[in-house]
């Protein structure tokens, strides 16, 4: 806190001295004083290149203050999340670099070439070859980056591994539902028409694929190592299916399934350890502005080991039972040890008489 309220104190220092210079300036045009004008010229061009020192050192400290703070400190907790976080560190330092040279001149000349009676501006209307130059080498780098971005694009929404687990995301105002085939290894039909009560979905249960399939809220759980494949629904709005963590992100939009694909690196308790935060999830957010309880759609993903999410998946019922509880398998009758036991002795005094 300390430390924000000293930098916006040199920032409001900043703003009166530039404010007052700039007010001097425009008292001394309507004088006619050329000599305050020039005065104030180089107020200004020291304003400009310790704005450049200052504004370049704030960078620096901002960034050795808060990147701990951010995702990147981790890593990616995908695979595809590693390649896209390796696009965005040279997409950085490609215009990093570009913009710490181009700044850096552009404030140096502010200040090199102040107003001087002395010096003769010198002055051209027109370079092709400096245009080509500076039109040419910019549209190679963003042509390399676009067709990288795109790649990487079309991997991620590509045809996932056949062995891949299959999860639906439904998305509605404002929460996220998952869905997960039976032993069939096949989702089930949908129809809008059959979402009412219970069947919340809107699975179509005279489907034979439907019958076995997993109906579960807020959490989803995927095996590590191993990888997943997305399908993507919205009820109502537009949604965005938001995987900071494992750096993805996919529309959810009403008629149109989308789908995604990716492999998780760590476990939910490895990323645990990693962070050193007890209190860490893996978390499924909306990034698409969706009505006022935007804010509050959030959903938990849980990455297991592959045993611990074959026990997990074992436990889940089918949502038919849910829908239509005359179907569920009936549990056999439980006989009574100690009544089993009486009884016996008594069946045969009986037989005997």
């Amino acid at each position: 806190m300390t430390e924000i309220l000293l930098a916006a104190i040199v920032i409001m220092i900043f703003v009166v001295i530039f404010q007052i210079a700039k007010a001097s300036e425009y008292v001394s045009v309507l004088k006619g004083e050329e000599k305050a004008l020039k005065q104030n010229n180089k107020i200004n061009a020291f304003l400009l290149i310790s704005f450049l020192v200052l504004g370049l050192i704030g960078v620096w400290w901002c960034n050795d203050l808060f990147k701990g703070k951010t995702l990147f400190a981790y890593g990616a907790a995908s695979d595809h999340g590693e390649k896209i976080d390796l696009m965005l560190y040279i997409t950085i330092g490609v215009t990093g670099v570009v913009f710490v040279i181009t700044q850096v001149l552009l404030f140096w000349f502010a200040y090199k070439y102040q107003q001087n009676d002395n010096r003769k501006a010198y002055y051209f209307p027109h370079n092709t070859k400096l245009e080509l130059i500076w039109t040419t080498v910019p549209a190679i780098f963003l042509t390399v980056l676009v067709v990288f971005g795109l790649m990487y694009w079309f991997k991620m929404t590509g045809e996932a591994p056949k062995d891949a687990t299959l999860v639906e995301v439904t998305g509605h105002q404002f929460a996220w539902e998952f869905r997960y085939p039976g032993k069939d290894k096949t989702l089930g039909r949908k129809n809008y028409k059959l979402t009412k009560g219970a069947n919340s979905l809107g699975v179509d249960f005279d489907d034979p694929a439907s019958r076995d399939d997993i109906h579960v809220a807020a959490t989803m759980h995927i095996p590590v190592g191993k990888p997943v494949k997305l399908v993507i629904n919205a009820q109502d709005v537009i949604h965005d299916v938001g995987l900071a963590h494992f750096r993805l992100k996919m529309d959810a939009v009403p008629g149109i399934p989308t789908t995604m694909w990716f492999t998780p690196l760590y476990t939910t308790a490895e990323m645990k350890a990693k962070t050193h935060n007890d209190n860490f999830a893996y978390e499924i957010s909306c990034d698409q502005m969706c009505g006022k309880g935007h804010y509050s759609m959030r959903g938990v993903i849980v990455v297991d080991t592959q045993a611990d999410y074959e026990k997990w998946l074992s436990e889940q019922k089918p949502e038919i039972w849910t829908v239509r509880p005359e179907t569920k398998p009936k549990e056999p009758a439980v006989v009574d040890s100690a009544a089993k036991t009486t009884a016996a002795p008594v069946a045969a005094v009986m037989a005997k008489q």
